[in-house]
Parts: C-alpha cells; structure tokens; sequence
C-alpha cells in the first residue's frame, strides 16, 4: 500500500512540475482579468463574495463579465440562458476537438469539460507532454491551475475594489475594452479570419440600427451563427485563398 502511494504521489508531483510552465502565460492574463471582473463587481454593489463565487462555479470570463449587468437588471432568465448559450457556444467545438485528448481519463474528464476555457483549450490542445508524464494528471493540472488563476484574481479584485472610492465612473467600459482588445488581437494575429470579421461586425451592427442597443446582443449572434452556417463553404475557401498568398 505505501509503495503504491510512494508511485501515485510520485506521479502528481511530476505532472505539476510538468503543466506549471505551461500555465504561466495563463496566469498573467487571468490574474489581471480576473481582478478587473472583481473590481467590476465592487463596483456594481456586490461584496467580494460574489465574484469569489462566481469565478469558482461559473467560470467563464466573458460570461461572468456580462453577468455583472444581468444580475443588476431586469428578472428575464429566458434572456440569460440564451445569452449564455451564445457565448459560450464555442466550446462545441473545443469538445469536439478535445474528444481523443481526454479519452479514456475516467472521473477527471468531468472536470476537464469543467475547466476548459479557450486559453486552457489552447495548452492542453497544443502541449508536448514529457515522457514519463501522466496524460490525464497533466491535463488535469493545466486546468486546475488555470482555474485557481482565475479565482484569485477575482477574489482580490473583489476585495480590492471594495477599498477604493465609491462611485468609481468609467470602469463598467472594462468590458467593452477587453472585448476591442481581442477582436484587434485576433484580426492582427491572422488575416485569414478577416471574412468572418466582417460578418460579424455587419450582422451587429445592423442589428444595432434594428433592435437598440438593449437587445441586439442575441439576435446580431444568432444572425451570425446563421450567417456562418450558410455561407460556410465560400468563407473557408476566401480564408484559405487569403492564407496562401
């Protein structure tokens, strides 16, 4: 029995040393991110508690960002579970891309699922493991690690928040920032990405003029979903066309 402890301790610590390194870019973003969300939270009134909560169960940045404004509105959960639905539906396709990856992990594949954002999609996607390094431990840490990030980041975000000046203006606009910097990150790392931009920007904006700036969040990402679905085949051929040259 102790020997066989000896070997599973064994185990972990070299897969912890293993995902460390890959984690530390995460960390600097999380961390950062993380405190502006609570930070964010303070100012709409919540005590650190709330993001320390939040960070832990919900666990989906740009989702916990647009849930500062649900919780201080209106009472319509039918408009949060699709708004929920619309962000995140992206991680369809990082499961799908993660399906050999993660098979055969037994219990730590309902964590994985869990815990995979899109940069812990990214790491665990990407990453060499060293040999002699548990597969599932691995993943398993990479995503553990991220999390905790993520939820420290929050947390101190909350309870800093809660020292500063009451009445903060302009810091609800953290949201809007975050959002410009990614989509600028995203068409400068790869023109190849540049039709799907404009639609996207079209569909939004035109769903701007039509339905105001308090509901055309659901309807510009379901013009969208529907605009990609359609004309999927001749974007991908522009995108590969402008990938060559």
């Amino acid at each position: 029995m102790k020997c066989a402890e000896k070997v599973n301790k064994g185990l972990h610590n070299v897969a912890v040393k293993a995902a460390i390194p890959h984690t530390l870019p995460v960390m600097a973003g999380y961390l950062f991110l993380g405190a502006s969300y609570g930070i964010l939270m303070s100012t709409r009134g919540f005590s650190f508690i709330y993001p320390m909560i939040t960070s832990t169960f919900v666990f989906a940045g740009s989702l916990e960002f647009a849930l500062a404004g649900i919780l201080i509105g209106a009472f319509n959960p039918i408009e949060a579970l699709l708004l929920s639905l619309m962000v995140n539906a992206r991680h369809i396709f990082y499961g799908i891309s993660m399906l050999d990856k993660y098979r055969g992990l037994g219990k730590k594949k309902l964590y994985l699922i869990y815990a995979l954002t899109d940069e812990t999609f990214s790491v665990n996607y990407s990453a060499e493991i060293p040999e002699g390094v548990d597969r599932g431990l691995f993943y398993f840490y990479t995503s553990l690690f991220d999390h905790l990030y993520w939820v420290v980041g929050a947390t101190v975000g909350g309870i800093f928040g809660s020292l500063l000046p009451v009445g903060i203006r302009g810091f609800d606009f953290a949201m809007t920032a975050m959002f410009a910097v990614i989509l600028l990150e995203q068409i400068l790392s790869s023109r190849k990405n540049i039709p799907s931009v404009i639609i996207g920007v079209s569909l939004s904006l035109f769903a701007l003029v039509i339905f105001g700036s308090d509901g055309f969040i659901i309807p510009s990402m379901l013009l969208m979903l529907l605009a990609l679905a359609v004309f999927r085949r001749p974007i991908e051929h522009a995108e590969k066309g402008e990938g060559d040259v």
